[in-house]
C-alpha cells in the first residue's frame, strides 16, 4: 500500500513536471500507478523474454522502450492519463523512474 501511494506520488509529480503529459487529478494517479503495477508484473516479463536478443544487443537500453510502450498502453486504458507520443512516454519512464527513487529512498 505504501508503495502504491509513493508511485502515484511519482506519477502526479512527473506529470506535473513534463508538459507532453497530462492528468486529470490525483486520483487518476492512483489508477495509473495501479495499472502499471499490474502491467509490470504481467505483461512486462513476457515482453521482456521476447525481446531479449535485441535488449543483449543494446546492452539493456530497449528495456526503457519496453517502459515506454507500456506508458502507451496505460495511456490508452485510463480515461484522465495522456501522454503525447512515444518520446514523451519515453522520458515519462525516465523521470519517474528518478522521482519513485528518490521518494523511496526518502521515506520508504
Amino acid at each position: 500500500m505504501w508503495a502504491w501511494l509513493l508511485n502515484s506520488i511519482s506519477v502526479y509529480a512527473t506529470s506535473s513536471l513534463l508538459k507532453g503529459v497530462e492528468i486529470k487529478n490525483f486520483w487518476s494517479a492512483v489508477f495509473v500507478a495501479a495499472l502499471l503495477a499490474l502491467i509490470n508484473v504481467f505483461v512486462k516479463p513476457i515482453l521482456l523474454i521476447l525481446s531479449l536478443p535485441i535488449t543483449i544487443i543494446t546492452f539493456g537500453l530497449f528495456v526503457w522502450v519496453i517502459n515506454a510502450a507500456l506508458i502507451m498502453l496505460v495511456d490508452a486504458l485510463v480515461e484522465g492519463f495522456k501522454v503525447k507520443n512515444f518520446g514523451w512516454a519515453l522520458l515519462f519512464g525516465m523521470v519517474m523512474s528518478v522521482i519513485s527513487w528518490a521518494l523511496f529512498k526518502l521515506l520508504g
